[in-house]
């Protein structure tokens, strides 16, 4: 089971815009005179001092099969400020919840019969097509958590996040957000960055406790991914208002919550999810050669795109919640 599962669709309600209006050049001096194959190199690792993958483990009632996930944050400022998708951070708050009946069940059913516990299984919704435990950790992001307190977007795929109870942060640099949002137009090149691949093998489940545990051994952190993409169109609700943005490439699953920022670094907005639409050039019992052999094969194009939260909701948000920030 992963962090970036999500059920609802914001495509239903969209409303597509292309080019607005713009008060400057779209593109700066020194994008011009780059060459493409250093086009996002510098801001990169600017972005990478502040964008944090997520790591999960989790198990479904009854199995010894640990599944991993992984999605992605970014820091804010150095108070402990991050942001990421509301899908993320509901996801992380069910956590909490989980356990708890986990470990009523492990309580409860030391004394039950085979019969017994099944029953207490059933009466806690436990069975083997859901999760029953979760672990989850923010690699290199603070020295210890006491508390974290989430604020979700009441219409957006938008989450804050405040880190509590640390001493020391171990991510570095602090984000500069876009600050005229008319300067980012289809046709722009932008990048994102997360963490799509969960190669981490630092935990093991523990058969004498019967529970998930992280260790000090193997693999504690997965690679960074960038993927770089063109703005293709605003998305916009009926009132007009541009709430996102549309890219020609696909934000890969573990990159929700990832920031999405032009060549100099700057924040343009934040992966969000992936759409997939029907191209409508379809094959069907076409025949081909394959291996000196004939053979009847279908196939059904679809083009995948990213969306992410426009820079203009995310500093509206972190302003109505008094969160530091700096634009330029």
């Amino acid at each position: 089971m992963t962090l970036i599962s999500i059920s609802n669709d914001f495509a239903s309600e969209n409303f597509y815009f292309g080019l607005q209006k713009v008060k400057q050049p779209l593109f700066s001096k020194s994008f011009k005179n780059e060459f493409p194959s250093q086009m996002f190199v510098e801001a990169i690792q600017k972005v990478a001092g502040f964008t944090r993958a997520i790591h999960s483990i989790s198990r479904n009632f009854g199995s010894q099969k640990v599944e991993r996930g992984a999605a992605t944050l970014f820091f804010v400022n150095e108070e402990g400020w991050a942001l990421t998708c509301k899908h993320v951070a509901q996801w992380l708050t069910q956590a909490d919840s989980i356990n708890k009946r986990f470990l009523q069940y492990k309580t409860e059913s030391k004394t039950l019969n085979a019969l017994q516990r099944k029953a207490l299984a059933k009466k806690l919704a436990l069975d083997e097509n859901k999760t029953s435990e979760m672990l989850v950790t923010f690699v290199d992001s603070v020295d210890r958590i006491s508390n974290i307190r989430f604020f979700l977007h009441s219409e957006y795929d938008l989450a804050l996040l405040k880190f509590e109870g640390f001493e020391k942060t171990l991510y570095s640099g602090s984000p500069v957000f876009l600050q005229d949002d008319q300067t980012a137009q289809p046709g722009q090149m932008l990048c994102r960055l997360g963490f799509p691949f969960p190669e981490f093998s630092n935990f093991h489940l523990n058969m004498d406790k019967d529970a998930l545990e992280w260790t000090k051994v193997g693999q504690a952190r997965s690679p960074r991914f960038p993927i770089e993409g063109m703005l293709t169109r605003f998305l916009g609700g009926k009132n007009g208002k541009i709430h996102g943005i549309e890219m020609s490439t696909p934000g890969l699953r573990g990159q929700s919550g990832g920031p999405l920022f032009d060549t100099e670094g700057r924040i343009v907005g934040m992966q969000s999810r992936t759409k997939h639409l029907h191209l409508g050039f379809d094959i069907e019992d076409k025949e081909v050669v394959a291996h000196g052999k004939v053979k009847k094969v279908n196939d059904y194009a679809f083009i995948h795109l990213g969306e992410c939260v426009h820079v203009s909701v995310i500093k509206e948000f972190m302003t109505q919640n008094g969160v530091k920030f700096q634009a330029g």
